[in-house]
């Protein structure tokens, strides 16, 4: 009888990776189309214009490596999607695609790839954006049929940040507020994220953590906890980017430590530095540690015996 010697996994699961990915890509369709209503046909244009750049992307990167294309996995539409949801209505369509462009191609491309990239793309594509084009990123459309309607109107953090917050909770709820795509309608951002927990796509190991560390940051610090929590990229980014399988601890413990290390800098930079928002910046540095973590929290194997190393 022969031995037969492969390298791991050596047990496969029925889910694809485009299966997954496409469930995120469904997840995120209610967000999508509130975006729709509330902004109009610019925001699904944006999102469609982004999707496109990711797929000639990632196309054209494999072929310069050589190797199959991975488009049709839905990893680089899920990349494209994710970063639209962070960017204003009104964001001209080139940079959106240059921060997709960046996104694909730097961070993900370069690294070798689905699996292999250290930082999130599509927070670092946002990240790049808000480095590269502050003006662009720095202001956001009031939804349509709003008092602001048709004008540029404040997002609730920065009104919170200047002492001006007057919304209610059923506007953040619902994105009658001036905010990126993905930061205004909390309720179908919600929906995406149940819908991903009952197909056992994402968890809640990290989600939980992050939005009861600024849930407790928020109330130890004397701000609205409510508000705090359907305001800003907080959703998006704990729901649908702090639970990405590439960029985040593999273990359940480590999921925790690295929930509650986003909660901590997020919170310190919402309360603590200028700049209103931190969402972004606290996934990509807990994206740094993830190998620290997935290395302290590493689980022994059962009966295992430790060997000195010669």
């Amino acid at each position: 009888m022969g031995l037969i010697v492969e390298g791991s996994p050596h047990f496969m699961g029925k889910d694809s990776t485009q299966k997954i990915m496409g469930c995120v890509c469904i997840a995120l369709v209610p967000t999508v189309i509130a975006a729709t209503v509330l902004y109009g046909l610019g925001a699904p244009i944006l999102v469609l214009a982004c999707i496109a750049t990711a797929l000639v992307c990632e196309h054209l990167c494999c072929l310069i490596q050589r190797r199959p294309s991975t488009a049709d996995d839905f990893s680089c539409v899920v990349t494209a999607m994710l970063l639209a949801m962070t960017l204003p209505a009104d964001c001209p369509f080139w940079i959106a695609a240059l921060g997709t462009a960046f996104a694909i191609v730097v961070v993900k491309m370069l690294f070798g790839g689905i699996g292999c990239n250290v930082f999130n793309p599509a927070v670092a594509g946002r990240v790049f954006l808000m480095v590269a084009f502050p003006s662009a990123l720095g202001s956001y459309p009031a939804p349509e049929g709003t008092p602001l309607d048709a004008i540029t109107g404040a997002t609730p953090l920065a009104e919170m940040s200047a002492g001006t917050f007057n919304q209610s909770y059923l506007d953040l709820l619902l994105g009658n507020h001036a905010g990126a795509l993905g930061e205004t309608c909390i309720i179908t951002l919600l929906i995406g994220y149940v819908f991903l927990l009952v197909m056992k796509v994402v968890d809640g190991w990290a989600t939980l953590p992050f939005i009861g560390v600024v849930a407790l940051m928020s109330l130890i610090t004397g701000n609205d906890v409510a508000a705090q929590l359907l305001s800003g990229g907080l959703a998006l980014g704990a729901f649908f980017m702090a639970t990405d399988y590439t960029t985040t601890p593999t273990t359940q413990t480590g999921k925790v430590v690295f929930g509650v290390g986003c909660g901590l800098i997020t919170s310190l930079v919402r309360f603590f530095a200028s700049a209103p928002e931190g969402v972004a910046y606290s996934i990509l540095f807990m994206n740094m540690l993830v190998p620290l973590i997935d290395k302290f929290f590493a689980p022994k194997p059962e009966g295992g015996v430790k060997r000195a190393l010669v």
